[in-house]
């Protein structure tokens, strides 16, 4: 990859990040606190949290297996696709390049930040055309941007193309893996050390089951992590959530509990859609969600709609025509959906 220092927006190198109260007496003791402005009263939520999550860091690199230092936490996954742009994105003068279709935020964040979005499309298997997309490249492109297991295809990305992507790109390649949790393959997280120039982004939102805490991770080497700590606001993961998510990794072996559901009940969904009359094609998914090909999705959605029933109308995306995309439930909200589709 290029040195860092070159990839990075000038006025980000030079930034001197905002010096929060609580970061000011790290590593000495304290227990009398008169220096945030806070209100002395309703302990504990009266005091700020901690601006660098130290305690759930630990506690999350106990459980991927990978260096503290190497975790970014943020509001959602969003705010780390986010900061992608604003650490590394000159507005009105650099660009990204990502697959297409994949998911709609990174577009989002590209025109909020005015930097410009070069979607390349994917095959039919909805494989990215990695190629193409290195084709599409230029001196002002920043970052590629990669979703595996792919939303809203539900399909993991082939991990030889992710390789060369990251072997032949000189900037940042950003890969997604909310839904990796689902998927039988290693995480990109594990090879940190090999590739500088990777940022991994996963979440507590899917399999964890804390979509409602707002909680995403990101993981690269340190300078990166260094680069969006200093552009993060100060205090961007509440009191409540690092307390809630703490509690949550106390019971991890949930999670592999609910895998083990969904994962059956997938397999369960698909094979009855695929007696279904409606049903013209589904997608290998290795997501907690597959995408179906129906007879008019339109019609179905609406129809589904109006049973109280809500699936994801993808008809208006490339690639996706007459497509719905599926969540896994819970088994009875599973046979509520089929036996609607029955109906129909």
């Amino acid at each position: 990859m290029k040195p860092l220092e070159s990839l990075v927006r000038k006025n980000i190198l030079k930034l001197k990040p905002y010096s929060s109260a609580r970061n000011e007496y790290q590593g000495k003791e304290a227990k009398v606190f008169l220096d945030a402005n806070e209100n002395p009263y309703n302990t504990p939520f009266n005091r700020y949290p901690d601006p660098l999550q130290r305690d759930l860091k630990e506690r999350l690199s106990e459980i991927k297996k990978v260096s503290a230092d190497t975790i970014f936490l943020g509001n959602g996954s969003d705010e780390a696709i986010d900061l992608m742009y604003r650490v590394f994105c000159d507005p009105g003068a650099d660009n990204v390049v990502a697959m297409e279709p994949t998911y709609g935020m990174y577009r989002v964040c590209a025109d909020i930040n005015n930097i410009e979005y070069r979607p390349i499309q994917t095959d039919a298997d909805y494989q990215p055309d990695v190629e193409s997309m290195l084709r599409a490249v230029d001196d002002n492109t920043k970052l590629l941007f990669f979703c595996s297991p792919n939303n809203p295809s539900g399909n993991l990305v082939k991990r030889d193309l992710l390789e060369h992507a990251l072997n032949k790109f000189q900037g940042i390649v950003v890969v997604d893996e909310a839904y990796i949790d689902f998927a039988n393959c290693k995480s990109f997280i594990h090879s940190l050390d090999r590739w500088p120039n990777l940022v991994v982004l996963q979440t507590f939102s899917k399999a964890w089951g804390c979509a409602g805490l707002r909680l995403g991770t990101a993981f690269a080497n340190t300078s990166i992590i260094s680069l969006m700590n200093k552009v993060k606001y100060p205090y961007n993961v509440n009191m409540l959530t690092q307390q809630q998510a703490l509690t949550q990794m106390e019971n991890h072996h949930k999670v592999e509990e609910w895998v083990s559901s969904i994962l059956s009940e997938r397999s369960r969904l698909i094979k009855s859609f695929e007696e279904l009359d409606i049903c013209e094609r589904i997608y290998p998914s290795d997501a907690n969600f597959f995408l179906v090909r129906v007879v008019d999705a339109d019609k179905i959605y609406n129809y589904l709609v109006d049973n109280g029933i809500i699936v994801r109308n993808r008809s208006r995306i490339l690639l996706c025509g007459n497509c719905l995309r599926v969540t896994i439930g819970q088994p009875e909200e599973n046979s509520q959906l089929l036996e609607s589709l029955k109906k129909y």
